[in-house]
């Protein structure tokens, strides 16, 4: 199956000929469907905070940044700005000549509203000698796309998010959500010291472009916010790649005759968080920014969820302890118990008929484990991953977030549970990665290997599987602690698409 070539290609990226093998058998098993016990809501899996519980939390959480823990903001921003171009790129592709669909109208419409449309004048002058305007009165809509999207322009159809003209500020400056996240860091993550750690993951191609604008736009922040910034970056490992395989499931080659191998997603991130030190980390997708003047709600939520994760730590670094002492006593473990059921939502029938040693050990082996908090914003209609009860291997059952792909479409039962959730998770998310003891996690070892997706790709012109490893707050995180939050649904403002940014809280 593997000739010598192939395993030289995949020593050089730190992949071992069993993970291959491994990974060509999961094409031909597939994933397991998740089994539901419920879909979470609130008093059910979603805790609801009132005024009084907010402000204790917020409270909480500014005694722990001045105290002298570690905090960080962990930022994927690796991923390409392609798809938010989507719409635009099928319509040089098809040759239109104006304007046909609502989308294309309204993007040609708002156009000046853009962050990015001084840019987009100037380079569209500098290909063509006219401006936009000039442009579309002449029916030239397709060369103001091409100075936007293609490398001889400003190339935003091949930058990353992050390095994107989102919002206008303050002085006539704009604001990519780079610099958006830097705000966000010292108005939520800054510790004792006022130092502000963001961690980015970025991808090979644009490592400069992330280096040359934060050695430029730092310098000023750090004046203006009255931090110390502690920025770093790393790439997705190539040993986290997957191999790509043909619709009966041998190995994918080339015209060359080498393998395929593909980036496995943002679980593949677990590697790169895995090296991650802080005590505590936050973590959201990077187009969810707003410009200063909106992110006050979205900052005081943070604030929310970052106390009730060291509310949570807490207690359970509490019962840690005292199951260390193990002078326990069969109350303590009960009430030890009530705590995994009511306020981590685990439950586990099993446990009704154990002793006290056995409890004791059940207890340890759920509480020792990575807490997150995650934000779940009222579900509008918006698509997503949700908060659900799943089981788990053991019998257990417990708080996740899922996909709908990974729930089976000919169960009802599941069906109608997906179709009844109240919520859904923004990417909104807290995290300790620390023990009781103040010793990091391994988090691999608290990954679900039986979650992942496969999806079909094309490969010029051929349909090819591709392997993508469980998502990073899907299965790389299903044996952590995890609890719901609500959160408003201002706290969630996602650039999907370019016309996005027409949105008011974009403008």
């Amino acid at each position: 199956m593997l000739n010598e070539k192939d395993l030289e290609v995949m020593a050089g990226k730190g992949i071992s000929k069993e993970a291959v093998e491994a990974q060509v058998k999961r094409f031909e098993t597939g994933f397991p469907w998740l089994k539901l016990e419920a879909a979470a809501t609130v008093g059910h899996g979603i805790a609801r905070l009132d005024a009084k519980q907010q402000s204790q939390c917020i409270k909480l959480w500014k005694e722990f940044q001045s105290g002298g823990a570690t905090i960080e903001k962990f930022q994927p921003a690796s991923g390409a700005a392609s798809r938010m171009f989507k719409n635009l790129f099928a319509f040089i592709n098809e040759g239109k000549a104006a304007p046909e669909t609502e989308f294309e109208r309204q993007f040609f419409e708002g156009i000046t509203q853009f962050a990015f449309y001084p840019q987009l004048n100037k380079a569209c002058v500098n290909l063509y000698k006219r401006n936009v305007e000039e442009l579309m009165a002449e029916g030239r809509y397709a060369d103001v796309l091409r100075a936007l999207l293609l490398p001889d322009g400003m190339n935003y159809g091949s930058l990353p998010k992050a390095l994107l003209k989102f919002h206008r500020a303050a002085a006539g400056t704009v604001h990519t959500p780079l610099e958006e996240h830097l705000e966000e860091g010292a108005q939520y993550a800054a510790d004792s010291r006022r130092r502000v750690c963001i961690h980015f993951t970025v991808s090979p191609e644009h490592r400069a472009g992330f280096e040359r604008l934060i050695k430029s736009r730092v310098p000023l922040m750090e004046k203006v916010w009255g931090v110390k910034y502690d920025i770093s970056l790393s790439e997705q490992k190539a040993s986290t790649d997957t191999v790509a395989v043909n619709m009966d499931n041998t190995l994918y080659r080339g015209a060359d005759g080498s393998l395929l191998f593909r980036p496995a997603g943002h679980g593949a991130l677990l590697e790169n968080l895995n090296e991650r030190s802080a005590d505590v980390v936050f973590i959201k997708n990077v187009d969810n920014v707003v410009p200063l003047r909106l992110r006050s709600v979205s900052t005081r939520y943070k604030k929310v969820i970052g106390g009730y994760l060291i509310m949570l730590q807490r207690q359970i670094k509490k019962y840690l302890e005292a199951l260390d002492k193990g002078d326990v006593k069969s109350s303590d473990l009960k009430a030890m118990l009530r705590y995994t059921r009511q306020t981590l939502c685990i439950s586990d029938k099993a446990t009704d008929s154990m002793d006290d040693a056995a409890l004791a050990a059940w207890l340890r082996d759920k509480l020792n484990r990575p807490i997150r908090v995650c934000g779940v914003v009222p579900n509008e209609g918006e698509p997503g991953g949700g908060p659900y009860l799943a089981y788990n291997a053991d019998g257990s059952s417990s708080p996740q977030i899922l996909e709908s792909a990974q729930i089976n479409p000919d169960d009802p039962a599941s069906v109608e549970m997906m179709k009844g959730g109240t919520h859904f998770n923004p990417v909104d998310l807290v995290c300790y990665i620390k023990d009781y003891k103040g010793i990091k996690f391994d988090l691999k070892k608290f990954v679900d290997s039986e979650t992942g997706f496969i999806s079909v790709k094309s490969k010029d012109g051929v349909d090819i599987k591709a392997l993508e490893l469980p998502g990073l707050w899907n299965g790389s995180m299903s044996d952590w602690n995890t609890a719901f939050v609500e959160v408003p649904i201002e706290t969630f403002n996602p650039v999907k698409t370019v016309n996005d940014l027409l949105r008011k809280a974009h403008q």
